[in-house]
């Protein structure tokens, strides 16, 4: 007996699967994955959001096509944004931990593969010669290319601990980033605009397609979702507002510790604006970003969570977020 469960805190997973059961090929064309720290197939990406109703339903049809017994287990229900950034944590946490584990095991292996590599290559004397003709010739040259396969050996192993080291340090930051004010920023304006589209989807909505030079519009309608699409964006949209409440409380939190960014108030034409470590002149000041010339017949436009330090043109004196324009 196979069971998909999908929980908020889990996502959706399978038990019951065996090795050599048939199942795996299966489960993998669906779009699941093996977690062996699971010890069980698993579908990406489905902590924290609507069960993947197409995918559970597609792969409980498959399996039971493949004369295995199937059941669904569906507990939904939204987290508090605390508790899921608090799981979130704690998992990357661990992951962290996980990879420093294995940077320090690939680093031992690298350090006694080199140790292999001068063993092979101190069993003769720097500058040794082939003895062609003599008994040993035949193991001199194989050891000659066991020191060259050691030697290699060791430098993968190098490079091996080296991209797990890398993996490790980018984890352990991921966390802070994650926190950082102005991807939190562009977080709410991308969450917000996703709830825009989840509010037309399921009112309907009209869009203009085109307009004639004599004035005629042609427009585009769609109809207001039903049935279980509907049930489906007002999940979406229950989960969007529940997600830009919690970041916005985040930014608000940051604000109040003195962590601003900066906005339209800041910022005046002909002033300098630092983006990705270069000056650029500010040619209009719009709403949410700014016109930056470029030395060139057009202008471009740079958001202000992507300002890092502003300055006035004429004194070259830098402005905080907050201070007056």
């Amino acid at each position: 007996m196979l069971t998909i469960n999908h929980t908020e805190s889990g996502g959706t997973i399978i038990d019951g699967t065996a090795k050599g059961d048939g199942s795996a090929a299966i489960l993998k064309t669906n779009g699941w994955r093996w977690s062996r720290l699971l010890g069980a197939w698993y579908v990406p990406y489905s902590r924290d959001v609507a069960p993947k109703s197409r995918i559970i339903n597609g792969t409980a049809a498959a399996l039971r096509a493949a004369n295995f017994d199937v059941t669904v287990t569906i507990q939904s229900g939204i987290r508090d944004m605390t508790e899921v950034e608090s799981d979130r944590a704690a998992r990357q946490s661990d992951r962290v931990d996980a990879l420093d584990a294995k940077a320090e095991r690939l680093t031992d292996a690298a350090e006694s593969a080199h140790g292999k590599a001068r063993e092979m290559s101190n069993r003769y004397p720097l500058g040794q010669p082939i003895l062609v003709g003599h008994h040993s010739e035949r193991r001199h040259r194989r050891d000659i290319e066991r020191a060259h396969d050691a030697a290699d050996a060791a430098r993968e192993a190098d490079r091996a601990a080296e991209k797990a080291k890398a993996k490790a340090d980018a984890a352990r930051h991921t966390t802070d980033h994650r926190y950082d004010p102005a991807r939190i920023a562009r977080r709410i304006d991308t969450l917000e605009a996703d709830l825009r589209k989840a509010h037309r989807n399921l009112d309907g909505h009209t869009r203009t397609i085109a307009t004639t030079a004599a004035g005629v519009r042609f427009t585009e309608t769609t109809a207001a979702a039903t049935g279980a699409y509907a049930d489906q964006l007002r999940d979406s949209i229950e989960r969007l507002t529940t997600q830009i409440r919690y970041w916005k409380d985040v930014r608000d939190a940051q604000t109040d510790a003195g962590i601003r960014l900066y906005t339209r108030a800041d910022v005046t034409p002909g002033d300098l604006v630092k983006v990705c470590g270069q000056w650029r002149k500010v040619k209009r000041v719009n709403p949410k970003s700014v016109s930056v010339e470029t030395g060139y017949s057009w202008t471009d436009t740079v958001k202000y969570d992507a300002i890092t330090d502003v300055a006035d043109g004429k004194t070259g004196r830098t402005r905080k977020p907050g201070d007056t324009a």
